[in-house]
């Protein structure tokens, strides 16, 4: 798989990711249950591309990663609970920080000046897009919500240290990690059967397919860009509540959505120069 084909795979699994806002408003249950359940969908998902899943348990980055995956999806439902969804996503979004700074130190991965000025737009387009809903109030959920974007930003690092697993895997264990972390909410109500079909679009085309494109691609790419790419997610949640529902993001969300646009296109754009002319 080339760079090219690889960034493709990635802006798909955004993409697809972005419907989880609209679906999980579908669901009438505990968000723990919504959680676990979808993990385990996906998690049937991923087996059945995998066939034969091999789990490197002796290497440590797999077993971190697919923790580091696992306390991602509860942590950002959890954060979804104790404070509003423009706080959880903005939060966890501070990913890329993370990522920059652990980067060099975990794998010896330098961070471009280009890539902080990218980061730098990356967030104030996000400030601008949430700005509207923001509050600073909820002091639990958004620390939660921060670690969210912590362990966001770990799952992308012990992929990446990984010498023998592949990134399904990884994904593949986090998501039964997940549902079994998950399974003792299931019993506190029973979801009706459009929630049911919700919870099944959402285990197979917003977890479980996705996850396998992104997996595919993210050791194709540098740290930076499977970190940055997956920012269109929160992009694209009012574009598909506005095709539903004809409710228009505001001003401001529009302005910052152009840039974090805007600012990932432009580090691509240098990024494949600067290739180009290595390669000449």
């Amino acid at each position: 798989m080339n760079r090219k084909k690889a960034i493709l795979y990635m802006v798909i699994a955004a993409a697809l990711w972005s419907i989880g806002g609209l679906f999980i408003k579908l669901v009438d249950w505990n968000p723990m249950a919504i959680a676990g359940a979808r993990s385990g969908i996906g998690a049937i998902v991923m087996l059945c591309y995998i066939k034969k899943p091999v789990i490197h348990f002796k290497e440590k980055s797999t077993l971190l990663g697919a923790c580091a995956y696992a306390s991602l999806l509860v942590l950002f439902v959890s954060a979804n609970k104790l404070t509003t969804s423009a706080n959880a996503i903005l939060l966890q979004f501070t990913a890329p920080i993370w990522v920059a700074l652990f980067s060099g130190w975990f794998l010896k991965e330098k961070v471009s000046k280009s890539d902080w000025a990218t980061i730098v737009f990356v967030m104030v387009g996000m400030v601008l897009f949430f700005v509207g809903d923001l509050q600073t109030s909820h002091t639990m959920g958004n620390f939660v919500a921060l670690l969210s974007g912590v362990a966001m930003a770990s799952m992308i690092i012990f992929i990446m240290l990984q010498k023998k697993g592949s990134a399904v895997e990884v994904t593949f264990l986090g998501n039964i990690f997940t549902f079994i972390i998950c399974s003792p909410f299931f019993f506190l109500s029973m979801p009706s059967l459009s929630s049911l079909f919700a919870l099944l679009i959402l285990g197979i085309f917003q977890l479980g397919i996705p996850y396998i494109f992104y997996a595919k691609a993210i050791r194709h790419v540098t740290v930076i860009e499977a970190i940055l790419i997956p920012i269109i997610e929160p992009l694209l949640n009012p574009v598909w509540v506005f095709l539903v529902t004809r409710e228009a993001p505001g001003s401001s969300a529009v302005v910052g959505g152009i840039l974090v646009m805007l600012a990932i296109i432009s580090r691509g754009v240098y990024h494949a120069k600067k290739v180009n002319l290595y390669q000449e």
